[in-house]
């Protein structure tokens, strides 16, 4: 049988485990339905739906992949096409608040594309400095990159890994 010690402390190590990181918009982290995708930015008329993979550490992909997604913006329109970049692993550098490819991101959110970043890579980031790193305002929290490509792809968005 457990103590009341080992209770308290199986809780407060789950709880500090758990506990989300800090950014600016945790909409979707706190209401996650991996069945019911949600969205910061509204598309009613979107006819096109593209996720794309940001995962590698090297800003030459990064710049890769935002010209990607002005490129789609240009061809089909900001009101046609709806875009989701998912950062995690080494790919959320690119959202860090400190980020060299900052005003891209804040003009591409401007025009309608969600910028997702991996609580799961937070978590480890946390582990290994003692703390969460600072985000660009712009960041979505969702609970894991992984996840909300499966969860896009599942609802008919096409993927694009630069």
């Amino acid at each position: 049988m457990k103590t009341l010690g080992q209770w308290l402390s199986a809780v407060l190590v789950v709880g500090f485990l758990s506990a989300p990181a800090f950014a600016e918009n945790w909409t979707l982290f706190r209401h996650y339905d991996f069945h019911k995708p949600e969205f910061i930015h509204a598309h009613p008329f979107a006819t096109q739906h593209l996720v794309v993979q940001v995962d590698q550490g090297r800003p030459q992909r990064w710049a890769l992949a935002l010209s990607n997604v002005a490129n789609v913006l240009n061809y089909f329109g900001s009101d046609k096409i709806q875009v989701v970049v998912v950062a995690y692993g080494p790919g959320l550098k690119l959202l860090f608040a400190d980020s060299r490819f900052k005003a891209r991101v804040q003009s591409l959110n401007a025009q309608g594309v969600e910028f997702d970043a991996c609580h799961q890579t937070m978590l480890g980031i946390k582990a290994k400095t003692g703390h969460f790193p600072k985000l660009l305002p712009q960041a979505v929290v969702v609970p894991g990159g992984v996840i909300r490509i499966m969860q896009l792809e599942q609802h008919g968005f096409n993927l694009l890994k630069p």
